[in-house]
C-alpha cells in the first residue's frame, strides 16, 4: 500500500494525524493480509479483496472518518460487511480481522450499518424504527421513546409530525435521517456506511453531508465511508484508502484535512477541487485498466 500519492500532492492532502491515539490501546480496527474468497475450491471461485493491510488507531474524545474509494466491484463493501461480521462475507478466507486488537467474531452492537437502500422497517412508525435497537436492549418505553425524540430531531426531523409517520410516507432523504438516528443512537464504536447518499439529489446530498459531520463528532465514533463520489470522499474524509480493480487491494492512502465549513463553499476552494482532480486521475487509470 502507498502511504503516498505519486506526484505533488495538493495542499488539500496532509500527513498531519487527526488526533491522539489512546494509551496502550490496539487499533480500532485491524486488518492483516485479509484475503476474502467466495465459493473456495469451486469453478465458481471468486477472490473479493486479496491481502488487504491497514490499521485505523483508537483516538483519544473522537474518531477517524475513513473513506473507501475505488472502481465498481473492488470489494469496498466486503471490507465493511467484514468488519460488521455479516455472513457470507463474514469471516474472512485468510488473514486477521481485529476490532479493539480480537477477532471479529460476527454482528454485535458496538458496530452499526447504514446501507444504501431504505432499510426502514415498513409497519413501523418514525419513532418506532429509531427505538428499535433499545427496543431490543431492553429499555423501558418511555425512556427509549424519549431518548429516539431526541435523536429524532438531531437529524433534522419533527418528533411531534414526523414521529407519528410511516416510511413510506417519506421522502429518500427523510428516511436515510431516520436509519442514522436509528444507528447512532446506539452509540456504536464503529460506523459502517454502504454508499447512504447515493440515491439522493445533490442538494439533499450535500446537507446529508453536513448533517453527518456534526453528528459523528457528537458520537465520537469511528466511520467507514464507502462511496463512488470523489467529492464525498474528499469532503468527509480524513483518511481514504483507494482500491485496486478487482480483486481489491489497497494502492494508496491518502489523509485529507478535515472540512472547516459546510460543503457546498468547501467544495468550490481552489485546494479541495485540486485534490478531487488528484484522486480523480488516479481512479480514471484504474477504470481505463491502466494501473
Amino acid at each position: 500500500m502507498a502511504e503516498s500519492t505519486p506526484g505533488p500532492p495538493p495542499c488539500a492532502l496532509t500527513d498531519a494525524p487527526r488526533g491522539r491515539e489512546k494509551p496502550n490501546a490496539p487499533p480500532i480496527v485491524e486488518f492483516r493480509g485479509v484475503t476474502k474468497v467466495f465459493a473456495p475450491g469451486t469453478k465458481r471461485a471468486f477472490t473479493a479483496i486479496r491481502d488487504v493491510t491497514f490499521r485505523i488507531e483508537d483516538l483519544e474524545h473522537m474518531g477517524e472518518f475513513v473513506a473507501l474509494l475505488g472502481p465498481s466491484g473492488c470489494g469496498k463493501s466486503t471490507v465493511l460487511r467484514l468488519i460488521a461480521g455479516l455472513a457470507p462475507h463474514h469471516p474472512a478466507t485468510h488473514g486477521e480481522v481485529l476490532l479493539g486488537g480480537l477477532p471479529v467474531p460476527g454482528p454485535g452492537p458496538d458496530r452499526g450499518m447504514v446501507f444504501q437502500d431504505y432499510t426502514s422497517f415498513d409497519n413501523r412508525t418514525v419513532l418506532d424504527n429509531v427505538a428499535f435497537g433499545l427496543e431490543c436492549r431492553g429499555m423501558p418505553r418511555r425512556e427509549r421513546y424519549a431518548l429516539a425524540n431526541e435523536w429524532i430531531a438531531k437529524v433534522g426531523l419533527r418528533p411531534d409530525q414526523d414521529g407519528r409517520k410511516y416510511p413510506h410516507q417519506l421522502s429518500g432523504g427523510m428516511r436515510q435521517r431516520v436509519a442514522i438516528a436509528r444507528t447512532l443512537i446506539l452509540k456504536p464504536r464503529v460506523i459502517l456506511m454502504d454508499e447512504p447518499f447515493g440515491a439522493l439529489d445533490p442538494a439533499t446530498r450535500h446537507n446529508m453531508q453536513d448533517l453527518l459531520i456534526q453528528l459523528w463528532k457528537e458520537v465520537e465514533a469511528t466511520v467507514f465511508f464507502v462511496t463512488h463520489d470523489v467529492n464525498e470522499a474528499v469532503y468527509l474524509g480524513d483518511r481514504c484508502y483507494l482500491f485496486s480493480n478487482s480483486p481489491g487491494t489497497i494502492l494508496h492512502q491518502f489523509r485529507i484535512a478535515p472540512p472547516d465549513r459546510p460543503a457546498r463553499p468547501m467544495m468550490r476552494e481552489k485546494s479541495f477541487q485540486d485534490t478531487v482532480y488528484h484522486i480523480r486521475e488516479i481512479l480514471d487509470d484504474l477504470e481505463e485498466g491502466r494501473t
